[in-house]
């Protein structure tokens, strides 16, 4: 019996540029999200001290919103034509949000790393904004604007939780 490739071309009025384009902005992005993710959910599973209670829920919730967005990615970039990520080798290929595998991190040093991975992310989502503008993509402009948006809240929660009085 002979294998077939399933055609993955699904049909858009964006033409194959933009198809190529978007979507690896697109898979790019969802490696990122993948990345900080699982680093938010590592600070909450690692989270401890005086404000344990409020920063473990607070990581949780903001790693649902990111992980939220990880399915919208994908589907975006297969709307398109295009395809996306499949492993978690690839994720590490593309992924620009560091890991931090460290035995131990102070309270205060996971919500400023956190910050300052929410402000790439933000940067990241900017440039995905400005490929998607170039081609027209209104949609998935749209669910950009969201995401950057969200990413700012996260940013100005983990700033404020950082702040000394």
């Amino acid at each position: 019996m002979t294998r077939r490739a399933a055609p993955l071309q699904t049909p858009t009025d964006l033409g194959p540029n933009a198809t190529k384009d978007i979507s690896a902005a697109l898979t790019g992005l969802l490696a990122d999200c993948f990345a900080l993710y699982l680093k938010t959910k590592n600070f909450h599973w690692h989270m401890s001290g005086p404000h344990f209670r409020d920063y473990h829920l607070l990581l949780d919730e903001q790693a649902d919103q990111i992980f939220a967005m990880t399915d919208a990615i994908a589907e975006r970039a297969r709307k398109l034509g295009g395809t996306t990520l499949r492993s978690i080798g690839h994720v590490a290929r593309l992924q620009r949000i560091p890991d931090n595998d460290a035995e131990f991190v102070t309270p205060e040093d996971m919500l400023a790393e956190l910050a300052s991975d929410n402000r790439q992310l933000i940067g990241i989502l900017r440039s995905v904004h400005d490929t998607v503008e170039e081609h027209n993509d209104v949609a998935s402009a749209s669910l950009i604007e969201v995401w950057i948006d969200e990413a700012e809240r996260r940013v100005w929660f983990l700033y404020e939780s950082t702040r000394r009085s």
